[in-house]
């Protein structure tokens, strides 16, 4: 790298629904600079939230709200075709949840990051889009949003005069138009931790990755994430965490 970079690395926690657990929060909260708490609409509940938020208060990790569709048996990927007075009141619901466990564990929410189905239908559905801006502006305008770089969430979260950081995938296959590879597609999760880990280095330095098609794609992003979810996650992220760390790029979190 010419100069010297800077990145946080977050992931989605707090997924899992009373006796049902998916990912290992606790060893990502040692790797990752922000969390993606689930607010109990597309997954997680009260004692998870809880939980997941006073371990990453003691982590030295960002708490922010991972808000989606009301689907828990879908896991937030459908999309619900929801009237926009409804989705801002659900936003805001899921940040109040979010944020009383966070007062609890000494901290606060301090970013927004919608969830699956949420965070793929607001790239283009402007309804929808300016639905989830309403909500932020609503409850806190001084919290950052996260989301896809020319999405119309950005773009009117922006014009709102809403901060925005460009995210992007650690571990998803990218269109050659900067958005993600539907998941119901074969490659469009990748599973090689020192591939996924280079790709990382190179969106940090602003270099180019290749997308689904072989072309080249440049992001430059604030925030890189690793899937919770993803089989094998721990070790990505320790792995983009290393190589992002050997690159001289600094490991932070985006919200102060």
């Amino acid at each position: 790298m010419t100069q010297a970079a800077r990145v946080d690395l977050n992931s989605d926690l707090g997924e899992g629904f009373g006796q049902w657990t998916l990912g290992d929060d606790d060893a990502l909260l040692g790797v990752v600079t922000s969390a993606n708490v689930a607010c109990g609409f597309h997954a997680g509940d009260a004692p998870t939230m809880r939980r997941v938020c006073a371990r990453a208060v003691a982590s030295g990790v960002a708490i922010g709200a991972q808000v989606g569709y009301r689907d828990l048996p879908g896991f937030g990927r459908r999309f619900i075709d929801v009237e926009p007075e409804a989705l801002t009141a659900d936003v805001v619901y899921q940040l109040g949840a979010l944020e009383g466990f966070a007062r609890i564990a000494g901290d606060r929410v301090r970013y927004v990051k919608p969830h699956g189905a949420l965070y793929n239908a607001i790239v283009h559905h402007e309804e929808q889009a300016a639905a989830v801006v309403a909500a932020v502006v609503a409850y806190d305008r001084t919290l950052p949003v996260l989301g896809l770089p020319g999405s119309a969430w950005l773009r009117l979260a922006a014009e709102a005069g809403l901060t925005v950081v460009h995210e992007a995938f650690a571990d998803r296959a990218y269109t050659p138009e900067g958005t993600l590879v539907s998941r119901r597609l074969s490659g469009a999760v990748l599973h090689d931790p020192a591939e996924i880990a280079a790709r990382c280095v190179a969106m940090a330095a602003g270099e180019p990755i290749r997308d689904v098609e072989g072309g080249e794609l440049t992001l430059q992003p604030g925030s890189i994430c690793v899937h919770g979810d993803t089989p094998g996650a721990v070790e990505i992220a320790r792995q983009v965490r290393q190589a992002l760390t050997a690159a001289g790029v600094e490991l932070a979190p985006f919200a102060g």
